[in-house]
């Protein structure tokens, strides 16, 4: 180790040398100091980036079971990059004075989920999700993550908006209980008719595009309504009204809330207060029902959003219990996800489900976060492939049996020799 004090003795008589090695000696701890003040901040800078968190483990039913159901991804806000970062006084000020902005210009609003509920998809996978809070109807490009908007007293007047269902023509119909209609829009989103027949609190919708139906759940007169999906004439009404939300007999309603239709026609109704799901044919005849009250598999705690993939499942949102259930069209429980939290997968406040079932996806609308869940289904088919793949796999890994010597080629037992013939004497 060296001495400082017997190097500063050995340099004395030279006065300039010894203050430039002082100042070196004293430099080197600030030197030191500031390197790992510098690397402890960037210690401290690359910590605050967030890490990238993999996703692509989080299915349904948990491995080694072939996944079903895979969470991708979730929409919430416009992306940051179209928000404008605020102004100070000063720039705002000499902008002002520069003639460049004007007065009255103000920051462009993050705009962000507040109360989502209703969603529809589009033929270019667009999902449209009506927010009751934020007055609008906020439109997210599922592959960019852009997003568009429909707003109020803008492109139309809304007061409560809350069902949304999409045609075959890129239709857009929207609920809206607080004036008690739904609107029309075109697929340019300009508002072109609007229905209002018979309705005092319209919710869920649903289109039957085969038969041309468009049908819209009113909570208030515990029935569905049954329009002609092109001319909106009212063509019957589904249920009883008038006895308060307290029926609770065959093909009746109390507050019924999502509505959705098969392949075949058939139309699936949430009948909330009744925790059940209801069926009924295209021309409104009262096939079967499933559930009640509980809270183990199968059952429903005020089941609000309904939809069928593309293999005819049936999914049900559950309010209540915060989870989402996957049936049968005969109401055979297959699978169940989710649980009150902020987890992906699970849900606070969950409202309503919705399918694409171009892309086999399936999105949810949750409250109390303000956000909408996608989640990948994997098809009946797709599984049945990875079934025969992992057999496949299984069968060439396992360890094959030896294999038997070949038996030696007509091989004859050894013939006694014959004793060796002594030579006579």
């Amino acid at each position: 180790m060296f001495d400082v004090r017997k190097i500063f003795t050995n340099i004395r008589p030279a006065v300039g040398v010894t203050s430039l090695l002082l100042a070196l000696l004293l430099a080197l701890p600030f030197t030191a100091n500031a390197g790992s003040s510098k690397k402890k901040k960037n210690d401290a800078t690359a910590s605050k980036t967030p890490p990238k968190i993999d996703y692509s483990n989080i299915v349904w039913p948990n491995p080694p079971a072939i996944a079903r159901i895979r969470y991708l991804a979730f929409y919430s806000a416009q992306p940051l990059k179209d928000v404008q970062a605020p102004k100070t006084a000063k720039e705002s000020w000499m902008d002002r004075l520069a003639g460049t902005t004007p007065q009255s210009e103000s920051t462009k609003v993050l705009f962000q989920l507040g109360q989502p509920y209703g969603m529809a998809v589009d033929s270019k996978s667009k999902v449209y999700v009506a927010d009751s809070k934020v007055g609008a109807i906020f439109i997210f490009n599922t592959e960019t993550r852009d997003v568009e908007m429909i707003k109020n007293k803008v492109e139309a007047h809304f007061v409560r908006i809350i069902g949304l269902a999409m045609d075959d023509n890129d239709r857009l119909f929207v609920s809206d209980p607080g004036l008690r209609h739904v609107l029309v829009f075109n697929p340019q989103h300009k508002a072109e008719d609007v229905i209002t027949e018979g309705l005092v609190e319209p919710s869920g919708l649903a289109i039957d595009t085969q038969n041309r139906l468009l049908y819209v759940s009113d909570v208030n007169l515990d029935q569905v309504f049954v329009f002609d999906a092109d001319t909106f004439k009212l063509l019957r009404k589904i249920g009883t009204t008038g006895h308060n939300h307290e029926l609770t007999g065959p093909g009746d309603f109390a507050k019924p809330t999502g509505v959705a239709v098969d392949k075949e026609g058939n139309l699936y109704v949430a009948d909330t207060l009744n925790n059940r799901i209801e069926v009924f044919d295209a021309d409104g005849v009262y096939l079967r029902t499933w559930g009640k009250n509980g809270d183990g598999p199968g059952y429903f705690a005020r089941p609000k959003g309904v939809t069928i993939d593309s293999d005819g499942h049936v999914w049900v949102a559950d309010g209540m219990q915060d989870r989402v259930q996957v049936f049968t069209n005969e109401g055979q429980l297959l699978i169940a996800m989710g649980g009150h939290g902020l987890l992906p997968g699970q849900f606070q406040g969950l409202v309503n489900i919705a399918s694409d079932n171009r892309r086999n996806r399936i999105y949810t609308s949750e409250i109390y976060p303000g956000r909408v869940q996608e989640f990948r289904y994997v098809t009946d088919a797709e599984a049945d492939q990875l079934r025969k793949e992992r057999e496949q796999m299984r069968a060439e890994s396992a360890p094959q049996p030896a294999s038997k010597p070949a038996a030696a080629a007509e091989a004859k037992p050894p013939q006694a020799q014959p004793p060796a013939e002594v030579p006579p004497k």
